[in-house]
Formats: C-alpha cells, sequence, structure tokens
C-alpha cells in the first residue's frame, strides 16, 4: 500500500429494550461527517421457550445491525449515483 495513510472512527452505539417477552434493539451509526443512520431490531420469546434475556438481545441486535448495514449500503449507492449522474447497481456485497 502506498500514499498516505488516514483513519476514522465511527461509532455505533445500541440502545437495548425488553418488555413483556419482547426485545427492540436501536442501532445508531454516527460518521465523521454527521451521518447518522439508525437501524432497528425486534425478537420475541416464544412462550414454550425459557426465558433467557441475552438471547433476545443478540437476535433484536443482530437484526438491528442488519438494518443499519443495509441502510449504509443505501447511502452508499445514492452517494454514488449523486457523484457519477448514473444508475448505481452493487454486486458482490460480501
Amino acid at each position: 500500500m502506498s500514499g498516505d495513510v488516514s483513519a476514522s472512527t465511527w461509532q455505533v452505539e445500541i440502545q437495548l429494550g425488553e418488555h413483556d417477552g419482547r426485545t427492540r434493539a436501536v442501532a445508531r451509526l454516527r460518521t465523521h461527517d454527521r451521518t447518522a443512520l439508525v437501524g432497528t431490531g425486534l425478537a420475541r420469546l416464544n412462550p414454550t421457550d425459557r426465558d433467557v434475556p441475552e438471547i433476545g438481545a443478540e437476535l433484536a441486535t443482530a437484526r438491528a445491525l442488519h438494518d443499519l448495514a443495509d441502510r449504509l449500503l443505501g447511502a452508499a449507492v445514492g452517494d454514488i449515483a449523486d457523484v457519477t449522474h448514473e444508475d448505481v447497481e452493487l454486486r458482490d456485497l460480501r
């Protein structure tokens, strides 16, 4: 790798709430240019399952992060289209 190296830090804050066997996660991304995106995720306890709050938190958080990732990809597509003035289709997202 050649040239200057730059680094930045983006922060994701996850807030969790639980009520009546339902867990809700909200993932907020803040970037250096003040971009703010929000993803949400829900999980619910199956009435026949044992209540393990950590599992609900994991599922809700994973879903919130997935939602956030989709929104971030959408923002990137929009930004690319704005710069190139062309339709954009992302391939190979991994």
